[in-house]
């Protein structure tokens, strides 16, 4: 099944267009992003009758700037086994998408993920420097906060978060300096320029929350300080590390594809993990990105390199999410986490 917003309607097209070479059978469906009260009808109507389909389903979905519709998907698909049921959530779907974030294959990106994971799980501070000029102390606690793991691969039944490739957790504390220059992703509606190549953005942080930031282009300072007058948007929700090497020039488009390029980047405002074990919860998730990164562990004098990152042969950790918008333990509800909008779309003003 395709299912897509009007906004994504020529990818999807492209998406038809395989699946017909490859003479694979599929329908499509239309939504309207976040508030469709015919969706659900129209979904039901396109699906196979549960009881006769004897194949597997895979749903895609695609869409600009928002994942939208879960509780309704949930409940057409509850009908079918979980073992012959996959969903592929696509955000930001545009030719960028196809031509360099999805040209990196989930075998490579678990790789990848994997060799920071075996290191990370393990250790208890981090320090993160960057070409330009990033440095920052972090302490870790993995018994309270879990990792991320979006690889482009779940568990049978589950949702695979596409683009992919990143780790990240919640930090027990941050200290340092932040200089984000590749760009920006905001789980909000915003026309404004997220490449920050040209002008990077400094941002100070203490005891886990943004003191002071800064950026020489009169725009994007404008959008930060509406960004971080929000509420709790100044404390630190994320550490984010990219690993997706198809990924190697930011886009103007505010997007997840910036997010997952080989570098750190710091998410503010909204976090990853169960709202119970931080104590917060916030609309906003702004996530600043700097290219590349050099990431050391505890007293280990080698750090990662990570535009350089050598893959582990070994086998993917357990105990991570698979994905940065997750379904918690309950199984049933959708975290609205690391810039995903699920609900009501933010849209800031000053851009």
């Amino acid at each position: 099944m395709v299912i897509y917003a009007s906004d994504s309607e020529e990818q999807a097209a492209w998406i038809s267009v395989a699946l017909e070479c490859r003479q694979i059978a599929f329908c499509r469906v239309w939504m309207q992003p976040l508030h469709d009260m015919g969706f659900q009808k129209r979904l039901l109507s396109a699906m196979p009758s549960p009881s006769s389909f004897r194949g597997r389903i895979v749903v895609i979905t695609l869409e600009r700037d928002t994942l939208s519709h879960h509780e309704k998907l949930r409940i057409a698909l509850a009908p079918y086994e979980r073992s012959r049921r996959l969903v592929f959530r696509i955000i930001n779907a545009c030719e960028a998408l196809f031509s360099t974030a999805l040209q990196v294959g989930p075998e490579t990106l678990s790789a990848r993920n994997t060799a920071i994971l075996e290191r990370a799980l393990v250790s208890n501070r981090m320090r993160i420097t960057s070409p330009g000029g990033t440095d920052l102390r972090i302490v870790l606690d993995n018994n309270q906060y879990r990792w991320v793991s979006n690889r482009g691969s779940a568990r049978p039944g589950g949702t695979v978060v596409l683009p992919a490739g990143e780790v990240a957790t919640f930090p027990a504390s941050v200290d340092g300096v932040l200089v984000a220059d590749f760009a920006f992703n905001v789980n909000a509606l915003t026309s404004q320029d997220a490449r920050l190549q040209d002008h990077p953005v400094t941002v100070e942080i203490n005891e886990r929350r943004a003191v002071h930031w800064a950026c020489q282009n009169q725009s994007v300072q404008r959008f930060l300080d509406e960004c971080f007058s929000q509420l709790c948007v100044r404390n630190v929700g994320e550490l984010g590390l990219g690993t997706n090497i198809g990924i190697t020039a930011s886009l103007k488009l505010n997007s997840h594809i910036n997010e997952r390029c080989p570098g750190v980047h710091i998410g503010f405002g909204q976090h990853n993990q169960d709202p119970e074990r931080v104590g917060y919860d916030c609309r906003l998730h702004l996530d600043l990105i700097a290219r590349g990164g050099s990431v050391w562990f505890d007293d280990d004098p080698v750090p990662l390199d990570l535009a350089n990152l050598l893959p582990s042969i070994n086998p993917h950790p357990v105990s991570p999410r698979d994905e940065d918008a997750f379904q918690p333990d309950d199984d049933e509800i959708l975290e609205d986490c690391c810039g995903v909008m699920t609900c009501d779309g933010l849209r800031l003003t000053s851009a």
